[in-house]
């Protein structure tokens, strides 16, 4: 095996580890875990609730039936879920700046920012997964073409929530302390990317698919789901290649101008 090879298959395994003692962190306490979890789901129900009763009254909004945005749901919460709950740590990268405590991190024979990624699970996001698959579950399509494009809608939303929360994360390194700004950036992402995009108009709809590319996960049940439009799955590939680019631009770039937090500590 050549040298990359062995690169690759060494990061592969530390990722795996990593998960693993997640896992079995989160584990050590069943309990708080699984009510976390429970009412994450419940909070997800209660507004598919409201959108239920809403279209009761109203079986179409602008094209959009009831199972659109049932499944516009599971696949923005099945990609938010597997984002924090593999990366947990994207959304802390501007604690973590602000707080020095990114020197655990550098003084590892690891890629950093993979390294910073992997070092969390998020609890609550466990709950957002569950209820993601339990919505593809009772409203998607279950055959086998079905299922491989649900599964592919879940992967570009993972990496659409990932990469964005790595971007704006970023800008720590830049602004200083981001960590509210970061907030807001991931509250108006996370709320833009579970409504029928095709409800905005004019420059809302064209920030959707720019600016905060929440457009791009809301869509997925008309552009991939339901019939897979051309234009849209090339849209969606540029996007996030053009996001994970900036994203991991902007932290390594970043990285050059951190200032150590002169923290003793090493991480596991």
């Amino acid at each position: 095996m050549s040298t990359a090879g062995k690169g690759l298959v060494r990061k592969y395994g530390f990722v795996l580890t990593a998960w693993k003692l997640n896992l079995a962190g989160a584990m050590e306490f069943r309990m708080s875990f699984f009510l976390t979890a429970g009412m994450m789901m419940l909070n997800n129900a209660v507004f598919l609730f409201f959108w239920a009763m809403y279209f009761q009254r109203f079986p179409l909004v602008n094209g959009w039936s009831l199972n659109d945005v049932m499944m516009v749901w599971a696949v923005s919460t099945t990609g938010y879920g597997i984002s924090n709950v593999l990366f947990g740590n994207a959304l802390r990268i501007a604690n973590l700046v602000a707080g020095g405590d990114l020197d655990a991190y550098l003084i590892q024979p690891k890629p950093v920012l993979l390294n910073v990624l992997v070092n969390r699970m998020s609890l609550l996001a466990a709950g957002d997964l569950l209820f993601g698959l339990v919505c593809y579950g009772i409203f998607g399509d279950h055959a086998f073409a079905g299922f491989g494009r649900f599964a592919i809608a879940a992967l570009f939303s993972t990496l659409l929530f990932t990469f964005f929360h790595i971007l704006t994360q970023s800008l720590a390194f830049y602004i200083g302390n981001a960590e509210n700004l970061g907030y807001q950036f991931f509250i108006g992402f996370v709320t833009f990317s579970t409504y029928p995009t095709d409800i905005f108009k004019g420059m809302g709809r064209i920030l959707l698919f720019t600016v905060i590319p929440a457009g791009f996960i809301s869509y997925m049940p008309i552009g991939l789901l339901r019939t897979p439009e051309a234009g849209f799955l090339a849209g969606l590939l540029l996007v996030t290649a053009l996001l994970g680019i900036s994203a991991i631009t902007v932290f390594y770039k970043g990285l050059a101008r951190y200032s150590s937090g002169n923290r003793i500590g090493m991480k596991s």
